[in-house]
């Protein structure tokens, strides 16, 4: 019996899983947003959301236990001093999970995992129609491709080069 399970178990070992989930949250910091199954970015963002309050908290011991999840210094820097910093004022909901259109390939429902709030500069996550983009100037036109001379033409099948191996060739006649 599964009595008092805390996370889902995503069609795979522990283990793995645990590794999926910490990779998730590495590209999160890293990239403010990321995209991936809707299951996969809900088990994130539990981690993802414990991780910044480790990073409001600020301790020495917050850090080493922000880092067993990261296993990346420069990860854990940019958490503690970038990340957490946005969040002091709020006691939760650091990350949200933005629905998608399904997967073209197998159907499966996507999300977008996004930090709430993002340094400034950065788009949101859920931003309108994109901007145009200016024209570019026009380009020339594509030549066609010159024919190669007679002399550089090669065989025209794949069998003609090959009797060409093994046929002998006459004494005295030019080498063609």
């Amino acid at each position: 019996m599964r009595h008092a399970t805390q996370s889902q178990r995503l069609s795979m070992p522990s283990d793995r899983r645990q590794a999926v989930v910490n990779a998730l949250v590495k590209n999160l910091v890293l990239h403010g947003q990321i995209r991936t199954t809707y299951a996969r970015a809900k088990a994130a963002q539990r981690l993802a959301d414990r991780l910044v309050t480790l990073g409001k908290d600020g301790s020495i011991h917050s850090r080493r236990r922000a880092f067993r999840i990261l296993q990346d210094r420069g990860l854990v820097k940019q958490l503690f001093s970038e990340i957490a910093p946005r969040y002091v004022d709020l006691s939760g909901g650091y990350t949200r999970v933005l629905r998608l259109s399904p997967r073209p390939g197998d159907g499966a429902e996507q999300a977008l995992l996004a930090m709430s709030r993002l340094p400034a500069g950065e788009p949101a996550a859920s931003s309108g129609p994109k901007p145009e983009r200016a024209p570019q100037a026009p380009t020339e036109p594509k030549r066609p491709h010159a024919e190669p001379s007679k002399a550089e033409e090669k065989p025209k099948t794949f069998f003609e080069g090959i009797r060409n191996i093994w046929t002998r060739k006459k004494k005295g006649s030019a080498a063609a």
